[in-house]
């Protein structure tokens, strides 16, 4: 590899953005929604289904590959692109995250984060130069530095200290990363909800210099409206010229409330967990699958979508797979979800370039406030 990543904004209509991410492995168009592949998988999907929903580019976890079946084993097999057998670009996460939430017994010092596996018990460290090293073994495209999340509500100390380290953090994963053409590093504005610490955070990161920036801590219990209130402030102190990422949002409103405060990356494992349980999401809302009412329906979930799911199978057949636990299910409902975020995004793409997002953002409102098609 060793082509650039480089960005390309096309167009703006208010803050909402469209553009392109240029990478050797294919171009990511934005906004962009990364379906989560936590273990080198999108759970019920090939990767060639993925692929046909539209998805430009997948998320992975470093936490969750790191302990099975390891970066080392995926880098002696060829890299995680050819494990997976996904050729288009990779996003991993830096494993903070997950080491804060999941695992158990953490400590955590200047130097990084020892844990015991939530797996096995077994006892492992994570700081910003092997999590840089995880995720060059596994090959992604756009590496993230590693960072520590807390927990909201906090109170201003903690959230300061956090952040500070995470700051210091980013230096160190920067330092470790290094040059290493055709490949990104992004780096992660923390700072809870305090504007005052989001500004000290945008700008310690642009000082030591990024290919993009996350919006990192939210969508962590703070609330819709919470998190809106800051994306106001907080996406506008990072660069323009540089992809801006919200980690780990969201519900489709949310995703439309991010892009409209100008976020330009998304990812989220809702789609696919959610369709696992029995649920679509729809232009009119949700859809619980499992409700007696659609034993009966011979409408597909949504007339309007071409997704396989819709295309070829009625809601009474969904329900009953799903009550059957078959796992044809949790297949077609992911694959419908995963279709739906995808189209979001390309409409919310081609509104922007044309200079009518707020007109497509009242009409996809609209359309969902109307709720479910009547039960037959």
């Amino acid at each position: 590899m060793t082509a650039r990543f480089s960005f390309d904004l096309i167009a703006t209509d208010g803050m909402a953005r469209t553009g392109v991410m240029h990478t050797p492995r294919g171009d990511i168009r934005t906004p962009a929604f990364m379906p989560v592949g936590t273990a080198a998988t999108v759970k019920a999907m090939m990767p060639e289904s993925v692929a046909a929903t539209g998805a430009d580019i997948l998320l992975g976890n470093t936490y969750h590959l790191m302990l099975r079946p390891t970066a080392e084993r995926i880098a002696k097999l060829g890299g995680l692109h050819r494990f997976m057998n996904w050729d288009k670009p990779i996003l991993t996460d830096s494993g903070g995250f997950q080491v804060m939430s999941l695992a158990d017994l953490r400590k955590l010092t200047e130097a990084g984060v020892t844990f015991k596996s939530h797996i096995d018990g077994s006892k492992h460290m994570l700081s910003p130069e092997r999590s840089m090293e995880i995720q060059r073994l596994l090959g992604s495209d756009i590496v993230m530095c590693f960072d520590e999340c807390p927990a909201l509500p906090a109170d201003r100390d903690r959230i300061a200290e956090s952040m500070r380290l995470s700051m210091r953090w980013a230096q160190r994963s920067r330092d470790a990363f290094g040059d290493r053409p055709g490949h990104a590093l992004f780096g992660i504005q923390q700072g809870g909800l305090e504007q005052d610490f989001r500004e000290e955070s945008a700008k310690a990161l642009i000082d030591v210099g990024f290919d993009g920036y996350a919006v990192g801590g939210l969508a962590v219990g703070e609330g819709q409206g919470a998190m809106f209130g800051c994306l106001d402030f907080a996406t506008d102190m990072l660069p323009r010229d540089k992809p801006r990422y919200l980690m780990g949002v969201g519900k489709p409103d949310d995703i439309v409330g991010a892009v409209k405060r100008g976020i330009d990356m998304m990812d989220c494992v809702l789609p696919s967990r959610s369709g696992r349980t029995g649920q679509g999401f729809t232009r009119h809302g949700v859809v619980n699958i499992k409700n007696a009412r659609h034993a009966d329906d011979p409408r597909p979930l949504d007339e309007a979508c071409t997704c396989p799911a819709c295309r070829n199978y009625s809601r009474a057949y969904l329900h009953h797979v799903f009550r059957a636990q078959e796992m044809i299910s949790g297949m077609l409902l992911t694959w419908h979800n995963l279709h739906y975020f995808q189209q979001i995004m390309g409409e919310m793409r081609a509104a922007i370039a044309e200079g009518g997002f707020a007109a497509w953002e009242s009409d996809f409102h609209a359309t969902r406030a109307q709720g479910d098609i009547d039960p037959i």
